[in-house]
């Protein structure tokens, strides 16, 4: 599945990154461009360069599978492992792939946020559809994510959890910001 050569890269540094894991719709991108803004550090969203490198992720699945996908994900773990002064917004199951969580686990401390299903369906799929997103791809979104946060919570639960439900995305930078202390100041 996920090429060796590319995640057993050595990985070394002197300071630390900020990464921040969950499910889709906790708030990643949002709390980790406040982060980001609070340290001095550059937001960088793993699926955002993923679509700016290679086209949409729909359309990656479609075309090579989430195999393919995956593999990108780890070769983007492994490059941005290599650099620090980052906060790293991960896609949902990037983190799960311990290979993933290890290489960016090494040089960055992280965080997983959570959200109840409502909260999480009311922040992807308002309207009850969801069209781009094909990790929920069927008739019924909440099961689907119902179901996958079920798969999940065992790897979520290795990281520091912070609870994102009615909760400002100010708020939830305020306690990562808490947790870090002056270590990443």
């Amino acid at each position: 599945m996920v090429s060796d050569t590319i995640c057993n890269t050595a990985v070394v540094s002197e300071s630390y990154n900020v990464v921040l894991t969950g499910f889709m719709g906790t708030g990643k991108s949002t709390v980790g461009r406040l982060v980001a803004q609070r340290l001095g550090y550059q937001f960088t969203d793993t699926d955002s360069v993923i679509e700016e490198r290679h086209g949409p992720i729909p359309e990656i699945f479609a075309a090579h599978g989430e195999g393919a996908f995956r593999e990108i994900e780890c070769g983007l773990a492994v490059e941005l492992a290599k650099s620090t002064g980052l906060v790293i917004s991960t896609g949902g199951r990037m983190m799960i792939d311990a290979v993933n969580a290890e290489v960016l686990g090494r040089t960055g401390r992280v965080f997983c946020l959570t959200a109840s299903v409502d909260t999480i369906l009311a922040r992807v799929a308002p309207a009850g559809a969801v069209t781009n997103r094909p990790m929920l791809a069927g008739p019924d979104v909440r099961q689907r994510i119902t179901a996958l946060l079920a798969e999940r919570v065992e790897a979520y639960a290795k990281f520091e959890q912070i609870d994102t439900d009615d909760r400002s995305p100010g708020a939830v930078a305020d306690q990562i910001l808490g947790r870090l202390g002056s270590h990443l100041r």
